[in-house]
């Protein structure tokens, strides 16, 4: 899912489906989906469930600021849930990031993976990067370049 503005990015980088939040809700439709990567946090766990298919698997990535449990709440909650549902709720864990990390650099290196990079900032032009980033401008992501000199 994404906003209106980065919709034309995301298709233009290979996405076959790409759902406006903005004008379509994704768990209130017909179409349900094997596996949702929930990386925003946005969405209670009861909704993401009912956009999965009978079998899916929801992913959660990243905890939620400002909760109980250092923003981990959420995924403990699905982590619980998951066994009585009938479908799959989990979460990317410190040693899944790793291993998705290392497979992600893999396919970038070997030119399977081109990440949408929308601009460089020198590490001291980082504020700014900040500001744009927050401001919800930003339509690839902000790389900040750390010189060894």
């Amino acid at each position: 899912m994404w906003s209106t503005s980065k919709l034309d990015l995301v298709r233009s980088i290979g996405a076959d489906r790409v759902i406006d939040y903005s004008q379509d809700d994704f768990a209130n439709g017909e179409t349900r989906y094997d596996l949702i990567l929930d990386t925003g946090g946005n969405s209670t766990l009861s909704r993401l469930r009912r956009a999965l298919t009978p079998r899916g698997t929801l992913v959660i990535v990243g905890g939620e600021g400002g909760g109980r449990l250092s923003g981990m709440g959420r995924q403990l909650r699905a982590l619980a849930l998951s066994p009585l549902v009938g479908r799959r709720l989990t979460m990317l864990g410190p040693k899944e990031h790793c291993t998705v990390l290392e497979r992600l650099t893999e396919l970038i290196e070997g030119g399977k993976l081109v990440p949408a990079i929308e601009q460089t900032y020198p590490l001291n032009e980082m504020p700014n990067a900040m500001r744009h980033l927050k401001a919800g401008r930003a339509r690839g992501k902000l790389v900040i370049a750390v010189s060894s000199t």
